[in-house]
């Protein structure tokens, strides 16, 4: 019975742990906008159209990379014998590195 009370309130803890910050950063947010709106600024300003296309190519070649890790990884390990978790893991890291350096690449060439 103790455990399941100690799952109970960790997990409560957790969830209004969560739910906390999100209120806060809301919060925030929205007096940030307020006090810059009460200065004359238009909210035409806030939204980032811009960002939302570079979070989206960042975490796409992401995902791409690492993708193809997991597939090298799998090649690695049969190939050349290496331990499966480590051939895994350092492709997926380094594939996914790769990923975000072209991302990086893309976005100063658009941005040039």
């Amino acid at each position: 019975m103790d455990e399941i009370l100690r799952d109970c309130i960790v997990s409560l803890t957790a969830i209004g742990a969560i739910f906390g910050i999100l209120y806060v950063l809301l919060l925030t947010r929205h007096r940030e906008r307020m006090s810059l709106m009460e200065r004359g600024l238009s909210p035409a300003e806030f939204s980032n159209k811009k960002g939302i296309l570079s979070a989206t190519l960042r975490y796409g070649l992401l995902l791409i990379g690492i993708g193809v890790g997991i597939l090298f990884g799998n090649f690695v390990e049969i190939e050349f014998g290496v331990p499966r978790q480590g051939a895994f893991i350092a492709m997926m890291f380094i594939f996914g590195g790769v990923g975000l350096i072209i991302s990086f690449l893309i976005e100063r060439k658009i941005n040039k």
